[in-house]
């Protein structure tokens, strides 16, 4: 078995135009004070990397590496869900997701797509560049519309849409397959691939694309009211990447997992900080440790009543507290003695 390695923050949450949230260096000399050991890369926010730099010259990846590194701080993944989410968009959602796009690019539905393509491509060069084999990001939604259609679906429609979407991503795919990178795509609900089987339609479609992974996130399960520990046994093997997320549901006769147009506060389906919501992480670490998951874990907290610092601070010491150091024998070796084939023949009545 193989150790998990942690803890880790993902940045994309905390990152702002204040101190010490402002740069690389204070944010990694921010989380190395909480006692994180990796921090999770958000390509978008150019306040901490220059994503285009960094897929064309590997001197800035080892630099930026470098300037983590004087604060104990390893460079765990880059991500590019915002980019990922507009490599496929329908049309209705084209004003809102605008906003993920630089100005040059907006009211261009192709242009956006483009540029988001173009993105994942200077990923996956800049993972290489930094010794980075896994890639965390969103497939983004062509019938998210249609999750439960009203009126329903025509026939085929599903099929016409996984087969666009796979179109879309091979040439993706194929670029990370070149560069010794897997696509991890989170599990998220307002995705194509947003559950179990979504993700086994978008594989199929790819011809089974060997770079196409998951990154494991239970409390999009939980929200979704998916079983996330049997999702672990069924779909272990594609697991590369993990965020240690929590979350909580409390139905009640007024709301259930659609929410009911509500706030976060107030939806059924909530995000916590860790150990605050519903989530099972000792079975999940065990499960992970059992199959021999040994990526990162990686904090993301967005949760809707505790403060981010606060939750970023209780964070690490949580993950440590969850981890696993696998047992290198098994507790009863000492009774097995050296194998002797004709005492296991005898035992046997041979």
């Amino acid at each position: 078995m193989k150790n998990i390695k942690g803890p880790a923050i993902f940045l994309a949450q905390f990152a702002g135009d204040d101190a010490p949230y402002n740069t690389l260096e204070n944010l990694c000399k921010w989380a190395a004070d909480y006692g994180y050991v990796g921090v999770q890369i958000p390509t978008w926010d150019g306040r901490i990397i220059d994503l285009k730099k960094a897929g064309e010259s590997k001197d800035y990846c080892d630099e930026f590496k470098g300037r983590a590194k004087e604060y104990g701080i390893e460079i765990t993944e880059l991500s590019t869900h915002l980019q990922g989410q507009l490599v496929a968009v329908h049309p209705a959602y084209d004003v809102m997701f605008d906003g993920f796009a630089p100005p040059e690019v907006r009211g261009n539905s192709k242009a956006r797509t483009e540029w988001a393509v173009q993105q994942l491509k200077y990923a996956a060069d800049a993972s290489r560049h930094m010794g980075i084999d896994v890639h965390a990001t969103f497939s983004g939604a062509l019938i998210w519309h249609t999750v439960y259609p009203w009126p329903q679906r025509p026939q085929g429609l599903v099929q016409t849409a996984f087969k666009e979407l796979a179109g879309r991503w091979l040439p993706i795919l194929n670029y990370f397959d070149e560069r010794g990178v897997d696509v991890c795509y989170e599990i998220h609900p307002g995705e194509d691939l947003h559950d179990g089987v979504t993700f086994e339609m978008f594989r199929e479609a790819t011809g089974n694309h060997n770079r196409a992974n998951l990154l494991y996130d239970p409390s999009h399960f939980v929200l979704q009211q998916l079983d996330y520990l049997q999702y672990i046994d069924i779909y272990h093997e594609f697991i590369k990447m993990f965020h240690v997320k929590d979350a909580e549901f409390n139905p009640s006769g007024r709301v259930g997992v659609y929410g009911g147009y509500q706030d976060w506060i107030n939806r059924a389906g909530r995000f916590r900080s860790l150990g605050d919501g519903q989530v099972d992480f000792k079975a999940i670490f065990s499960k992970l440790a059992q199959y021999d998951y040994d990526g990162w874990a990686v904090l993301e907290w967005e949760c809707c009543i505790k403060d981010g610092d606060q939750g970023a601070k209780e964070g690490a010491p949580f993950i440590k507290e969850h981890m696993i150091k696998v047992t290198e024998k098994a507790f009863d070796d000492f009774a097995g003695g050296s194998p002797d084939e004709e005492l296991n023949r005898q035992i046997i009545g041979l």
